[in-house]
């Protein structure tokens, strides 16, 4: 092992070079049959809800709706309103910490599988495939000089890739309640237009032509990535002790001093992004594990056991080490804690969601008024956020160790509309001599659905002293 290794240093140091393609030519990646490719269409399939979810409905309603204007949000049977809007927060958390623990046990297995410009463009190169042919046959069509075959090749490719970014464009809208009639029929405002305008032209430029560029230029978590691995880090990788050294081999033969990779580049030539794993580990690698299946493939037919390139850690290729459990592993146990906080925090805040929401203001200019015959007003904001999609009927009480503590008006059943704020202003007025140290108050407000109390106090010039 020893001696295998001094040679794979030595061949690195006579000049091998990491080689990154930095956008001065395009991508055309090979598509080979295997697992991981077949993981990759799985992922893609797994994208599909978002092309289907706005067409749902629910109870005679769009099963997801964001109502940004009237700043309500609705899952099917739950709506969140902005007083509920701290559970986004938890979910970000959630979505941002279970990122970190997916790169530190599997590296990007994100980027490599079910992130969305990954998505975008896997779907992107694939129209190009059918129209444009194979790899080779697209980068002669790119080389070649313009004619009415090349024009009509790329016209017609570049319509479906139009259509391909409108569409996602549309779809993302029709989750604010926008239609396809709005856009059939003009009624479309400014906002709409420019928003659906943005993700159609992201979704073209970014999926057809910058591709893995975007992924080094543009997204930051291509950068970061390097402080979320370590040496547990389960990531594709290239088996330099039994790959080098490099020699062509034909099924059966032996060659002394050979390595079992032929050299064949089919691992460089399926890479979305243009990496030869075999020169060690670079940011543009996203771990989808395709160069596995085009190496396993080649293993296969030369008579050669597969797993050249597989997916192990720093710590096992290089010291031999076992990969340790997930749960003797410090970083991990750190982004489960955060990631079971998260989403318990998120489990309860959804299942405790009330039908309505209440508080009291207390008038603050003044805190209190004297009447003409001596008495103690005060004034109070009720605050009832009716939550439900139906009318609210509510009913008002107070209860006070206070004598004497009255209304200056009854109340009545008052209607909550439907996901609205209704303001009711209450004065009580009691005597200075009547008030104790207990000067507490207790609305509460009642429904068919809850009942909700909120505590405030009863101001009067002997409580200011």
């Amino acid at each position: 092992m020893t001696d295998k290794k001094i040679q794979v240093d030595n061949l690195y140091e006579e000049g091998e070079q990491w080689v990154q393609n930095l956008g001065d030519e395009t991508i055309h990646a090979k598509r080979m049959p295997g697992v991981f490719r077949n993981f990759k269409w799985l992922a893609i399939a797994l994208w599909s809800p978002f092309f289907i979810a706005p067409y749902l409905t629910w109870n005679d309603k769009q099963a997801i709706l964001f109502d940004v204007e009237n700043r309500q949000y609705h899952l099917f049977d739950i709506t969140i309103f902005p007083q509920d809007i701290w559970m986004l927060t938890m979910v970000l958390l959630f979505l941002a910490i279970l990122l970190a623990a997916m790169t530190t046990v599997l590296g990007r297995v994100f980027c490599g599988y079910f992130c969305f410009h990954t998505i975008w463009t896997d779907i992107f190169t694939l129209t190009e495939q059918w129209i444009e042919g194979m790899p080779i046959k697209r980068r002669k069509l790119d080389k070649a000089p313009m004619s009415f075959n090349k024009f009509k090749l790329k016209l017609i490719k570049h319509i479906i890739w139009i259509s391909i970014a409108l569409f996602s464009g549309i779809t993302w809208m029709l989750y604010f309640g926008v239609t396809w009639a709005d856009y059939f029929n003009g009624d479309l405002t400014m906002t709409t237009v420019t928003i659906t305008v943005l993700i159609a032209s992201g979704a073209y430029v970014f999926a057809g032509f910058m591709r893995e560029q975007s992924c080094m230029w543009i997204c930051p978590y291509a950068r970061i990535q390097g402080a979320m691995v370590d040496e547990q880090s389960i990531m594709p990788t290239y088996d330099y002790y039994r790959g080098e050294k490099r020699g062509k081999l034909k099924k059966g033969e032996f060659v002394d001093g050979n390595g079992d990779c032929i050299d064949c580049n089919q691992c460089v030539a399926v890479c979305p992004t243009g990496v030869d794993i075999r020169k060690g580990q670079e940011y543009g690698c996203t771990t989808c594990g395709l160069c596995i299946d085009a190496c396993d493939s080649v293993m296969k037919k030369v008579g050669k056991p597969t797993g050249l390139i597989r997916y192990t850690s720093l710590a096992e290729m290089e010291f031999n080490k076992p990969i340790k459990v997930l749960y003797k592993r410090p970083r991990v146990i750190v982004y489960t804690v955060i990631l079971l906080a998260a989403l318990s925090m998120l489990v309860y805040g959804i299942s405790n969601i009330a039908p309505m929401d209440f508080k009291v203001l207390h008038d603050r200019q003044p805190l209190f008024v004297q009447l003409s015959d001596g008495s103690i007003r005060n004034k109070y904001e009720l605050k009832v956020l009716n939550k439900t999609d139906a009318k609210m009927p509510i009913a008002i009480s107070f209860e006070s160790k206070i004598k004497n503590l009255k209304a200056q008006q009854p109340f009545n059943t008052v209607i909550i509309p439907i996901g609205n704020v209704k303001s009711i202003f209450v004065y009580l007025t009691a005597f200075e001599s009547d008030v104790g140290k207990d000067n507490d108050v207790i609305f509460t407000v009642k429904s068919k659905q809850s009942v909700l109390e909120y505590k405030t106090s009863f101001f009067t010039p002997k409580s200011m002293r």
